[in-house]
């Protein structure tokens, strides 16, 4: 069975940011791995509350996981906080509070160095989030250096062991009964010092550049939708895989169409003749037109389905429906022909049962003992 985020945080689902953090910091104390050596239950625990923050305390995530539940969160590329370096990274801020330290747990990064993960925010339009599209995007990123092969150093150099942490990349520092693992703060965690800077470079390793990427945006996507593109993220150093791309997607509103998952919502304005005779309408719909028959009588507010006429299904399972609700237009003004049929309409309907206004009228007088006839004395 699936974890429920807020249950493991042990907080509401209207608790406020802070609420949600403290709650996961509660939890990082009390199953923290430094605490709780070789005991599998607690680390169990630890990647349970992490995977619940990482959720909790972002805001596109909240929503997503509210609307949709986990399915949704996976739909939308979440797979979950990763190892304990993941962990920790991710959380930097949270476990560098926690234990006075300004930094998480880190390994040492002496071996090649993947590049980090880039996200992008792109804004698409209504249509062509239900229709899927084609776009090329420009990044700015950091890439490999071509000069020194992402090393940092001066081609024909070497770097020298550091002088702290004598090439480990990481130093303990303790605080009570914990004793905590973090990098080196003169080598960053590398374990080593390049004393010879690659110019070009000026010894990070990485080259600012422009790049175009192209991507397919698949039909039925929504805001807060991600996409992944392997290896489009910042380069690699020291011999490392370059990171990934993430999109993440948000979709502009439309002037006339509504959505809600894979249905399509709208209103359509109809003549006060039309909806009391019954009509036949050409309406817009996201794919095109369609033909609806209003029948007779049709209240204002009424809604009528048509079928197949809705926004895509990710997963490939068909397509939605389209909702409209009717709107009638009562005319502010009238030409005479136009006012003299809706007289003659209106002598003909008091004739009989009287007006639906005159009806509840005559009803509620005589529910409260009041003879109408002499009302107005």
């Amino acid at each position: 069975m699936e974890q429920d985020y807020y249950t493991t945080l042990g907080v509401s689902k209207n608790a406020s940011a802070d609420e949600i953090k403290k709650a996961y910091r509660k939890l990082a104390m009390k199953y923290h791995p430094d605490r709780n050596p070789d005991n599998k239950e607690a680390e169990d625990k630890f990647k349970e509350a992490a995977e619940a923050y990482e959720v909790l305390g972002d805001l596109e995530k909240r929503k997503i996981y509210d609307r949709y539940g986990a399915e949704g969160l996976r739909s939308s590329g979440y797979s979950g906080p990763g190892n304990f370096e993941d962990i920790f990274s991710s959380f930097g801020d949270i476990f560098g509070d926690l234990f006075g330290f300004g930094g998480g747990r880190r390994q040492p990064s002496q071996g090649p160095i993947p590049g980090n993960d880039l996200r992008y925010d792109l804004t698409i339009s209504f249509m062509e989030a239900v229709h899927g599209i084609e776009k090329e995007i420009d990044i700015n990123k950091r890439d490999t250096c071509w000069t020194c092969e992402g090393s940092g150093i001066r081609p024909g150099h070497k770097s020298q062991t550091c002088p702290q942490c004598h090439g480990a990349g990481q130093v303990t520092r303790t605080q009570g009964f914990f004793s905590v693992r973090t990098p080196c703060p003169q080598c960053q965690g590398q374990g080593e010092i390049v004393t010879d800077p690659c110019e070009d470079c000026s010894g990070s390793g990485l080259l600012s550049k422009s790049k175009k990427v192209s991507l397919k945006i698949p039909a039925g996507v929504d805001t807060g939708a991600r996409m992944r593109l392997r290896n489009e993220g910042e380069g690699g150093r020291k011999g490392g895989p370059p990171g990934d791309l993430y999109i993440v997607i948000h979709v502009e509103t439309h002037e006339f169409f509504q959505r809600e998952n894979d249905l399509i919502f709208c209103q359509v304005p109809l003549g006060m003749a039309q909806a009391a005779l019954g009509c036949k309408l050409e309406v817009p719909t996201i794919h095109g037109k369609s033909s609806l028959n209003i029948p007779k009588g049709t209240q204002p507010g009424e809604t009528f389905r048509i079928k197949g006429e809705g926004v895509p299904s990710l997963r490939g399972h068909g397509k939605g429906d389209m909702v409209i609700e009717i709107q009638v237009i009562v005319p502010k003004k009238f030409n005479k022909r136009q006012k003299e049929l809706l007289e003659e309409f209106a002598e003909i309907e008091s004739g009989g049962e009287g007006l639906p206004h005159e009806s509840f009228l005559k009803k509620l007088l005589k529910g409260l003992g009041v003879d109408d006839s002499t009302k107005d004395n």
